[in-house]
């Protein structure tokens, strides 16, 4: 790719001055050669040698590193010395042909005017290869800005993700340990359950997106975990789509909201009733959550609160300004709705 890359800047090159090189002659076709040569030619060699010796050297060694004093002294310097070679070339090897010119033109301009046009001739070429340095210069400095920043963006998704893991564990632990001595049976069936579930966080999760449909089969298994564990007066109900989707999502965004629907939704001495409830349309995925609120006490340690904001945090950097996220209590059933733009 780089290689592909420097070809075709070198390809540009040779090309740009292929055609600056050509037109003089072209423009000038019926004129003397020596004319064109004299007049165009030479010149364009020194405004060349400018060009690159400032765009590879010279703007790279004193222009970037704040020696502006020395940069532009060089280039006078430059400047002057090709002025005096173009002159000196011109009286030397052209000399018949400036006599016949001025014999036919007139007298040749005068010497403030003509130093003053030949200046501007060479600052085009020295102040091009600034132009052209400072935009390179400027889209390197962005490409790594957008890398680290990218970098710091995938390795906090990292963090987040790291941390939702045994948040998720500790949780799961924490219900099949209320089944240990009520029923053994279903204790055992929950391990293998989660088993089954740590096995989809650690090893197909890895990736920045899974499809939709191996969410909805985690969440499903999730869903009938946390069954095992509710009494008889916690009713559950859900709806996912059943058909194949192909819609991409980031792994593991929606179970910190049917873990919080159980954690906070379920009271072992109230009925209570938990609906989830998905739908898609297009690339967009509009789940809502309902549930009874039973807020938990100040002296509870089972939950630390951290589901539900490692979700908005992912969710900020994740789809910035492609979701919306709301939560809030009515008649006392907590209410959360989550919409998200995917595509």
């Amino acid at each position: 790719m780089f290689t592909n890359r420097k070809s075709l800047n070198i390809g540009v090159h040779l090309l740009v001055w292929l055609v600056l090189f050509g037109l003089p002659y072209i423009l000038s076709y019926g004129l003397e050669v020596e004319r064109t040569i004299a007049h165009f030619w030479i010149p364009m060699i020194f405004c060349a040698i400018l060009f690159y010796f400032n765009y590879l050297i010279l703007i790279d060694k004193l222009f970037f590193t704040k020696k502006t004093i020395s940069f532009f002294t060089i280039n006078i310097l430059l400047i002057a010395l090709f002025l005096f070679l173009k002159e000196y070339i011109e009286t030397t090897f052209f000399e018949n042909l400036f006599d016949k010119g001025n014999n036919i033109e007139g007298k040749k301009p005068p010497f403030k005017l003509f130093i003053y046009i030949q200046m501007l001739t060479y600052l085009a070429p020295l102040l091009f290869s600034i132009a052209l340095k400072t935009t390179q210069k400027w889209r390197k400095t962005e490409a790594k800005s957008k890398e680290a920043a990218n970098i710091q963006l995938q390795s906090e998704l990292q963090h987040l993700h790291y941390q939702l893991q045994p948040h998720f564990f500790f949780n799961s632990l924490n219900n099949i340990y209320s089944l240990v001595d009520i029923s053994p049976d279903q204790a055992k069936t929950s391990i293998h359950s989660l088993s089954k579930l740590m096995r989809y966080m650690l090893y197909e999760t890895n990736m920045e997106l899974v499809s939709l449909t191996k969410e909805i089969d985690f969440m499903t298994k999730y869903i009938a975990l946390m069954k095992l564990r509710v009494t008889d007066k916690t009713e559950v109900s859900y709806n996912f789509p059943s058909e194949n989707t192909t819609i991409q999502i980031a792994p593991l965004l929606f179970i910190s909201l049917i873990e919080n629907a159980f954690k906070h939704g379920v009271s072992a001495s109230k009925e209570s009733k938990i609906e989830i409830n998905m739908t898609c349309k297009d690339k967009t995925i509009f789940i809502s959550i309902e549930n009874n609120n039973f807020p938990k006490k100040t002296d509870d340690k089972s939950g630390s609160g951290i589901g539900l904001q490692n979700l908005e945090k992912r969710l900020q950097l994740l789809y910035p300004n492609k979701y919306s996220f709301k939560t809030g209590v009515k008649d006392d059933r907590f209410l959360v709705t989550l919409e998200i733009e995917t595509a």
